[in-house]
């Protein structure tokens, strides 16, 4: 792989930088604070905190994924590993027995650096870390271990839009593809729904953080995206999720040449019911128009 397309993280692990980062990160769990609850627990004395992680990081999956978006999966698939528990918690979570059931096992530094590596190996496009937020000191220990055994492919940061500034940045120079969601508009129904009033304006700034650090999605001439930004939005029936003003954050606030991938797929799973419009599918209707406020905002890079 020439020098110039290697993943930031080389350079920055070559520098001394990513020792530091991990140093840093596992001080933080002494107290964490690395997601916006600041639930302020001793994870390393295996306290836990909202998340109901300690010290160690718990995996469900780890596996190509060809159903991510298409600048993500190529020929070969994204190489996703799905990290069990959630420090946001939405009610009516699409992987529900991930999220919130706890559905998966612990793993040391190494089998997750391992998981990295076999992925590369299947030939996937990048390493793809879902849900990652209340992990980010192990992730950054399990890929010190992968990169002196090869690893060179990007890697995705894909959160929930629930993350702190101060964490994104020790992760400069790390994920070179930031994939949050965008997922609530309103306080009220962000307090609903995950018991995060304060959701909106957290998301906001965490996107504008990661805009700053890759700037809009880069696509090289396989259609693979090496680098940028990438943002979900999951339309909610009722317009629950705000979807025609959080179109125009991104067209305004983010970048007009944001990628974006407004998705259909909602359907009541978890505790949805217990939110009153939440209960029912999304009408095709509903998402027609949320793709038309895209475009009505000048966006126009919107996934397949």
């Amino acid at each position: 792989m020439a020098e110039q397309s290697l993943p930031s993280y080389i350079q920055t692990y070559r520098s001394g930088k990513l020792a530091e980062k991990i140093r840093r990160a596992y001080e933080i769990l002494e107290d964490c604070t690395l997601c916006p609850r600041q639930c302020h627990v001793n994870r390393m004395a295996g306290e836990t905190g909202v998340c109901r992680t300690g010290n160690q990081m718990t995996v469900a999956s780890f596996h190509p994924h060809f159903g991510e978006e298409y600048p993500l999966v190529g020929r070969n698939g994204s190489g996703t590993i799905f990290i069990t528990y959630c420090s946001l918690m939405c009610c009516f979570c699409q992987n529900y027995d991930i999220s919130h059931e706890g559905w998966g096992e612990p793993v040391t530094d190494l089998q997750a650096a391992e998981m990295m590596l076999a992925l590369q190996q299947r030939g996937c496009h990048n390493i793809n870390f879902v849900t990652p937020t209340h992990v980010v000191p192990q992730i950054l220990s399990a890929l010190e271990k992968a990169i002196e055994d090869g690893l060179r492919i990007p890697l995705v940061y894909n959160s929930g839009g629930y993350d702190r500034v101060e964490t994104l940045g020790l992760l400069e120079g790390i994920f070179d593809i930031y994939m949050p969601d965008l997922k609530f508009m309103d306080p009220e129904i962000a307090r609903q729904a995950c018991d995060a009033p304060d959701y909106p304006e957290t998301a906001k700034a965490a996107l504008k953080e990661m805009h700053r650090q890759v700037g809009d999605l880069v696509i090289n001439d396989q259609g693979i995206a090496v680098r940028g930004l990438l943002v979900r939005h999951l339309v909610l029936p009722d317009y629950m999720a705000g979807t025609a003003e959080a179109m125009r954050f991104i067209a305004r606030q983010i970048s007009p040449g944001t990628y974006v991938n407004i998705m259909s797929q909602y359907r009541p799973m978890g505790r949805a019911a217990e939110i009153p419009g939440l209960s029912k599918p999304l009408f095709p209707e509903q998402y027609h128009e949320a793709v038309a406020s895209a475009r009505k905002e000048g966006i126009t890079r919107l996934d397949r």
